[in-house]
């Protein structure tokens, strides 16, 4: 009998022990929430091992209550519904089973309407944090992150950048004149960095939605810099990708449910020999390897919007991996689109930001980011977010638009990027401007179809990018690059500018395209060549530094360029010319778009010229006498405000 009772004994204990490790709890995202937001449900999702089987949540706080418990496949994450309309902020417990665990709900800074984004009137400045400056007391190998090194002869590892960094220099920023900052994606990026295969520097292959890479910095670092870029009136644009993840995020490993992924199959296969870049699994005996079950996007994004597409060419766009090693998403699920969403509000209570930029837009499927951005904008109207879709086609860019007429859905997006002026300003420059279609009619041609745009003046115009070639490639043609700012800075859009374009940083992705994000002059302990200050600068780079920063300070606040009618000329002698105006204030743009002298007939511009005075070109502050025509030197630039 004795025998039986420590039987029953030990098989008791033994549940017990059992039933405290179905307990436990690793983490809890969102890691903490705000009450006062017009959507009172919060999804937590909750992960430890065997958590999934916990029989019940309970909380006792006040104005709290638990709609729904969600079991998911794996066993190790369960989702808890809370409803915290009537909540107040404060420490609640929630009771799994046993296992009691604080959650902190805040209260919010402001509420959404008065979060204002970014407009017209700004201009967004564009960094990559691993190659823009290192911050003081920088750790060069930060402890629990898997295997990197940090080296700046190689292009394609990382270099050590930080958010300290920049934030150490935003008086640079008010010197130069922008208004914004976008700096490519802060998050965590744990993947093991490769010389010669994927490298995660940039920041696009996340593996922790609620944490700011250590390599960067902490969460309050982060916060820190938004608020003091706040008091120097700068504003913040964070970079997120809904699309895919990093390989290494624990979604990969563990997927909450089987539908988490998009075509994820080929992760159930025997990864023996399997080439993290290909996707492929080598033969044992050498030959040519079969191809694995995954599926590789094709990259192009026009089957999600073709009318007469084919099933495998969308699905290939928008379930197709951006590359073996960043999963992709499903948006269609409807609790990891809840995690996506909020975790986007998140940071904008978090830190303070003042937009977001949205990483490979189209790829992600169209209904669950429209649904995004309504909640988002439902919420903070004035915000503001910008979608990349690299088409080069303004009809296709259009229909991106919030309440594009030409659109089958709302996508209730209020930003799109302008690709098409990013393409065909590139072909221009290296074109003689002819009465037709070459040169700057390519511009001509493309600002025609605006009227496709909803909102024009809520399109982001850029010249180049951290995904492209740099406007100067190889050389230092200082006339074609102040044209394409001249007009980049004056016509009826967003602007956003690349870092190091005001000091002449060049280069091309034809080798690697850590060759067109190298680290900006002067960021990095050891530089001797510091674009930082004047003194730093050689004559050509503080000459282009100069001229930028006297056009971006004459656009700040001037609503002649933020809310001044368009109005544009076809492309005459090879001068193109487009004026802004706004309550008898003109702003006369002249673009000598050939590689010899030509002469500006100013009667032919009569109707936003008036009788002609005597007018001042910002740019040089020499004035000009519109009377009478000008005579204007091969790829010349004029802003002429009178």
């Amino acid at each position: 009998m004795r025998r039986i009772f420590i039987l029953i004994a030990l098989v008791a204990l033994n549940m017990t022990v059992m039933a405290a490790k179905k307990s436990v709890i690793n983490r809890i995202d969102p890691t903490d929430w705000y009450v006062g937001l017009k959507n009172p449900t919060v999804q937590l999702m909750v992960y430890g091992q065997g958590i999934r089987d916990v029989q019940s949540v309970t909380t006792d706080y006040p104005g709290v209550t638990i709609d729904s418990l969600v079991r998911l496949d794996s066993p190790n994450y369960l989702l808890v519904y809370l409803n915290v309309k009537d909540a107040q902020p404060g420490t609640m417990t929630l009771n799994f089973g046993k296992t009691k665990v604080p959650y902190q709900l805040k209260a919010r800074e402001m509420s959404g309407d008065k979060r204002m984004g970014f407009t017209n009137a700004d201009v967004l400045y564009m960094l990559m944090p691993d190659r823009f400056a290192q911050g003081a007391g920088h750790n060069p190998q930060v402890k629990g992150m898997r295997s990197y090194v940090e080296d700046r002869t190689k292009p394609s590892l990382r270099h050590g950048g930080d958010l300290n960094g920049i934030r150490e220099h935003l008086d640079y920023f008010k010197e130069l004149g922008v208004t914004a900052l976008w700096f490519t994606p802060v998050l965590e990026n744990d993947s093991p960095d490769q010389e010669n295969g994927f490298s995660t520097y940039h920041g696009y292959a996340t593996t922790d939605y609620y944490k700011v890479d250590p390599r960067f910095g902490t969460n309050a670092d982060y916060k820190r810099l938004c608020d003091e870029a706040h008091a120097k009136g700068l504003k913040v644009v964070m970079d997120m990708i809904f699309n895919h993840s990093g390989f290494e995020h624990p979604w990969t490993h563990d997927m909450p449910s089987k539908d988490w992924l998009n075509t994820p199959d080929w992760l159930s296969e025997e990864k023996s020999g399997r080439d993290p870049m290909t996707g492929f699994t080598a033969n044992a005996d050498g030959s040519e390897p079969a191809k694995s079950a995954y599926l590789q996007t094709s990259y192009k994004l026009t089957p999600v919007l073709d009318p007469y597409t084919s099933k495998v060419d969308l699905k290939e766009t928008t379930e197709g991996w951006f590359v073996p090693s960043m999963p992709d998403l499903n948006q269609h699920n409807p609790h990891l689109m809840r995690y996506l969403i909020q975790n986007s509000i998140w940071w904008i209570e978090t830190v303070g930001i003042d937009g977001i930029r949205m990483d490979t837009y189209p790829y992600a499927y169209a209904d669950a980011m429209a649904q995004w951005m309504k909640e988002l904008d439902e919420e903070y109207p004035n915000f503001n977010t910008v979608g990349e879709t690299w088409v080069t086609e303004p009809a296709y860019t259009a229909v991106w638009q919030r309440d594009s007429k030409i659109a089958e859905k709302n996508s209730y997006l209020k930003t799109v990027m302008d690709f098409s002026f990013f393409d065909k300003l590139n072909q221009a420059k290296n074109e003689e401007t002819d009465g037709w279609w070459n040169g700057l009619n390519r511009l001509y041609n493309s600002f025609v179809y605006d009227y496709l745009y909803p909102n024009p003046s809520s399109v982001m115009a850029f010249i180049e990018n951290h995904d492209t070639d740099r406007f100067l490639g190889n050389g230092r043609d200082t006339l074609a690059l102040k044209q394409a700012l001249a007009l980049l800075l004056t016509v009826n859009r967003i602007p956003q500018l690349y870092y190091g374009t005001e000091v002449l940083m060049n280069g091309t992705k034809e080798v690697t395209d850590g060759n067109v994000r190298k680290d900006f002059p002067g960021g990095f302990p050891g530089d001797t060549h510091n674009c930082f200050t004047k003194e730093g600068r050689s004559k050509a780079e503080q000459s282009m530094f100069q001229w930028l920063s006297r056009l971006l300070h004459w656009r700040q606040g001037n609503e002649v360029i933020t809310k001044g009618k368009q109005i544009q000329f076809i492309p005459y002698n090879g001068i193109y010319v487009i004026a802004r105006q706004y309550r008898g204030r003109t702003a006369l743009i002249i673009l000598n778009g050939t590689s010899k002298p030509a002469t500006l007939d100013v009667a032919r511009y009569a109707e936003v010229i008036g009788s002609g005075a005597k007018v001042k070109d910002i740019l040089t502050n020499r004035y000009y006498d519109l009377s009478t025509n000008l005579e204007l030197k091969p790829r010349q630039s004029l802003i002429l405000d009178f």
